[in-house]
């Protein structure tokens, strides 16, 4: 993330307190660079509020992105677009990768997006405290931490 890239996804963390934030930023390398900062919508507190059960959690400690950004990213990517970065918020706890972020990044054992970076960020009574960066290990099997890069 450049450092404007970054200090719009804290803005939009502190803005979306005490909901998660999310949202990808998306590269394109030809046939003219291009870089584009996409915030997403969490929908986890409509699913929480559509079945409890299903969804036991809102979104104070969940994200969901909505399926309308999900297509979005995806014509992106048919436009030459890659997902560099996936990002969202914690609230009121630590940036780590939860064991929850992780099943979120997998399908059947193997990263969506093996060459992304994972951002997370730490929000505490609406200021960002902390932000940590993680990389899927192909040897590990496992995302781990990783120095987070300023474009």
């Amino acid at each position: 993330l450049t450092p404007d890239e970054l200090a719009q996804v804290q803005a939009q963390a502190v803005a979306e307190y005490p909901a998660e934030c999310c949202g990808v930023l998306m590269v394109r390398d030809a046939p003219s660079p291009d870089r584009l900062l996409m915030r997403c919508r969490n929908i986890q507190d409509d699913l929480h509020d559509k079945d409890p059960r299903r969804h036991p959690r809102d979104s104070r400690t969940a994200y969901f992105i909505d399926p309308k950004d999900l297509l979005a990213i995806g014509r992106r990517e048919g436009e030459g677009y890659r997902v560099a970065t996936i990002y969202h918020s914690h609230i009121d706890t630590g940036a780590y990768f939860s064991p929850t972020d992780r099943q979120n990044a997998l399908i059947d054992g193997e990263p969506a997006y093996p060459d992304a970076v994972y951002v997370v960020l730490s929000v505490v009574e609406r200021r960002v405290v902390d932000a940590a960066a993680f990389v899927w290990d192909p040897s590990a099997r496992d995302f781990v931490p990783t120095e987070l890069k300023r474009a």
